[in-house]
């Protein structure tokens, strides 16, 4: 684990979603590590977090409503992502074929793009020192399915914000997650991956509390900086449990 003089200020975005909530607990319990704060978009997530004073309440697509977030942060952990949600007046069972829509404000242009170009020009102006971004697996294929929901392009927005993260000049790792699952983590063995090759694998989930654990680690690990990488786990039971994080991030030779 890389040695810090102080305790290391971090801020999550997205820390009232499945994933953030739990990236934001595990962070919160290492205080000999870590400064944490939460960022979410309302009163109602920021319940679900808890009241402290460390838990902001902003909309990323407002660019001046982050500034107070913001300031004076080490490393920032991007996990925001818009949310596609099926019309209720289908009905699957009965052989409708579900559609799905975006809320006015919270398409995929405006909050995997536009939110995170804010949320990268902030952490830059603040001299910010690591930047996580999780994305997902799919992002080099304009035809993958989840492109379709709501006709919101969203890995074609997720993919363009990887590549201004790439481009900013701020030490950064991409984590493009599978199909994220909850389970308890800790117990299966995690397998990295390029360029959407784990997509025609037999692994193609991996357990939120796996990728919350990867994201501290690579918060402590400069072996994870400047990397880009696909991640899933195996099965239970089947492969060792990863336990080496420096080995796991030395083992990613790509930088996007």
């Amino acid at each position: 684990m890389t040695s810090h003089s102080r305790v290391m200020k971090v801020l999550v975005t997205g820390a009232g979603g499945r994933t953030g909530r739990i990236a934001y607990r595990k962070i919160k319990e290492q205080p000999d590590l870590f400064e944490v704060r939460g960022l979410v978009r309302s009163l109602g997530s920021k319940e679900r977090v808890g009241w402290g004073d460390d838990i902001f309440v902003a909309d990323i697509t407002l660019r001046e409503a982050l500034t107070e977030a913001f300031a004076d942060i080490d490393a920032l952990i991007i996990l925001t992502s818009s949310i596609p949600k099926m019309k209720p007046s289908l009905n699957p069972t009965v052989g409708h074929r579900p559609e799905f829509y975006f809320d006015e404000g919270g398409y995929p242009e405006q909050v995997d793009w536009m939110g995170q170009v804010n949320q990268i020009d902030l952490a830059k102006a603040n001299n910010v020192q690591h930047i996580i971004l999780v994305s997902s697996m799919g992002g080099k294929h304009p035809h993958h399915p989840l492109n379709a929901l709501g006709d919101g392009k969203i890995l074609i927005w997720k993919r363009k914000a990887e590549e201004y993260l790439r481009d900013s000049g701020v030490p950064y790792t991409i984590i493009r997650a599978g199909l994220l699952e909850d389970a308890e983590g800790g117990r299966r063995e995690l397998v990295t991956g390029t360029d959407d090759e784990l997509l025609y694998s037999a692994y193609r989930r991996v357990p939120r509390a796996d990728l919350a654990t990867v994201i501290v680690q690579a918060l402590q690990h400069k072996e994870a900086q400047f990397k880009t990488f696909d991640l899933v786990s195996k099965p239970e039971g089947e492969g060792t449990q990863t336990r080496d994080y420096r080995s796991l991030f030395s083992g990613v030779t790509t930088s996007f």
